[in-house]
């Protein structure tokens, strides 16, 4: 019998990101997935700019970017009758180029480090896989199912299947991370419960090629061209598309996707349809993310309607976030603590965004009622009618993809393994990132005066920012020695953003969180607290 520390089930971008986080920790894991390779199916169209964030940590934004669309191409959202009539109303987004400048202009931790980018899954995927293929601390499979595990003395001993030569092989492991998606065998196993809504509503997908730019881009590049009829979302700027139409109203048979096409756009096009199926959204969350050594994550956790694009974006903070703490037990630097407060901390951020979406779902809803008939006749009538739709489309807004608050302003304040401050206040406004230092919060990003990225200089494990006097450093250095616990002290002499930090002292974690700010630390059992409250470790 082999012996991996962790076993993931599911080579999804949620499964492949805790493998590389898990590799560059110097953890080895076994990745399954039941499919023969990476996926066809467009699942996803943004990677938010936190998980962008993320990316970056794990060395793989640049690999990603290389196949994303183009850096100078605009994120706008348009809303239309159909491309032989009328533009409603277009909210316009910069273009990746146009945010880096942004971001390196206003140096005052109100900015992400990264742009978002406009990617397919089809595509992320196999760079993903790339990435995991040079790492030799992964063991990634392909065409191998994840049967079952049991509980062992030390550890699991988990059962797979060869679909290729139908050979069933069994594993020993320590952990075991569910990352199989929606219908996670995994989670089944556990019999935990998914609670919220199911089938939010009925679903028609067509991805297909066309060359027909002429039409399909009639008013310029847009990311998302949505009508009453669905959203068509242009994957590549260039001849992939994807349309997700309403289904038709008390239609069980048979659905044409080349007449919703025609109902969309406005007359025939050029197609060729590579993907075409019914689907269901659903807003659902797991009722524990997992139990004892197993865990779920992405999918398998939580489940979106895609307004918003919180379903992958929510599985890759919840990798990066299993991921150090897994690291930080087999590594021997931290207690079981610190793998309880997994479900603590990324549970409310499921929920949350699971409402989220749900919310941002209710605006298009809103935004369809307002067709009708009028908006589609010419003259003055007809342009008054689309005026007023315009200005209501404005007003109802598109909070879905100017959620700065959602993305970045997660505070895990309830945390077992944060040092709370008691009072203290923090912004939970969905549209807007208010830089915090609360302990909880993302460190606030900015360059320092050397021209560097701040989250460029955090360690692999523990880093201690020092923006004032050295003189307390030592004790947390002492501290960490005594636990063999790797700590990389950042002194930081830069006046000019010393007031965003709000502390002279600033614990970060693994996953760019505070653990812990202070202006001073009293001695070396003070510190030794600190970080054993971090790791989840017994108190002596």
């Amino acid at each position: 019998m082999s012996n991996v520390p962790v076993v993931i089930a599911g080579a999804g971008p949620v499964g492949m990101t805790l493998a590389l986080d898990l590799a560059r920790r110097g953890v080895r894991t076994l990745i399954v997935e039941r499919n023969a390779t990476t996926t066809q199916h467009p699942k996803m169209d943004i990677t938010n700019s936190r998980s962008m964030e993320l990316f970056r940590a794990l060395g793989v934004a640049d690999q990603l970017r290389a196949v994303a669309v183009p850096s100078s191409h605009p994120f706008d959202v348009s809303w239309i009758t159909d491309f032989t009539g009328f533009e409603l109303h277009r909210f316009a987004y910069p273009s990746v180029d146009q945010m880096k400048y942004r971001i390196r202009e206003t140096n005052d931790g109100t900015q992400p480090l990264e742009p978002p980018m406009r990617v397919s899954q089809v595509v992320i995927e196999p760079a993903l896989r790339k990435a995991l293929e040079r790492e030799p601390l992964v063991d990634l499979r392909f065409s191998t199912s994840f049967y079952g595990f049991v509980a062992t003395d030390d550890g699991l001993s988990v059962e797979l299947d060869d679909l290729t030569s139908g050979v069933r092989e069994t594993v020993a492991c320590q952990y075991l991370v569910g990352c199989d998606g929606g219908g996670s065998r995994v989670r089944q196993i556990l019999e935990i419960e998914l609670e919220g809504q199911a089938r939010v509503m009925e679903r028609f997908m067509t991805h297909f090629r066309s060359p027909d730019r002429a039409l399909l881009q009639r008013w310029g590049v847009a990311w998302h061209y949505q009508s009453a009829y669905g959203t068509l979302i242009a994957q590549n700027d260039e001849d992939i598309w994807t349309l997700h139409s309403r289904f038709p109203d008390g239609d069980a048979g048979e659905v044409d996707p080349r007449a919703l096409l025609r109902r969309f756009t406005g007359r025939d096009i050029e197609a060729e349809v590579l993907v075409a199926n019914r689907w269901a959204p659903h807003l659902l969350v797991a009722k524990s993310y997992g139990r004892d050594r197993v865990f779920l994550a992405g999918d398998a956790a939580h489940q979106y309607i895609p307004t918003g694009g919180y379903g992958m974006n929510t599985g890759i903070g919840d990798a990066t976030n299993l991921g150090w703490k897994l690291a930080s037990v087999l590594k021997g630097f931290a207690g079981a603590a610190l793998l309880e407060s997994y479900e603590a901390e990324r549970r409310p951020i499921g929920t949350r965004n699971c409402r989220a979406a749900g919310q941002h779902n209710d605006i298009r809803r809103r935004i369809g009622a307002l067709y009708s008939e009028q908006l589609y006749a010419p003259g003055e009538a007809g342009d008054a009618a689309r005026a007023k739709a315009s200005a209501e489309i404005a007003r109802l807004g598109n909070l879905e993809n100017e959620a700065w608050g959602i993305e970045h302003g997660f505070v895990y304040a309830d945390s077992p393994v944060v040092m709370a401050e008691p009072g203290a206040q923090f912004s939970t406004d969905p549209a807007s990132y208010e830089p915090s230092t609360v302990p909880g919060a993302r460190l606030p990003s900015t360059f320092l005066p050397d021209g560097s990225a701040l989250f460029d200089r955090l360690g692999g494990w523990l880093t201690l920012l020092c923006f004032g006097d050295l003189s307390d450093v030592g004790y947390f250095a002492e501290a960490a020695r005594e636990r063999n616990l790797p700590l990389n002290v950042l002194r930081i002499a830069a006046p000019e953003i010393r007031s965003i930090y709000q502390a002279e002292l600033i614990l970060v974690r693994p996953d760019q969180h505070i653990a812990w700010r202070g202006t001073a630390i009293a001695d070396g059992r003070a510190a030794g607290a600190v970080l054993d409250r971090t790791l989840g470790r017994a108190r002596d």
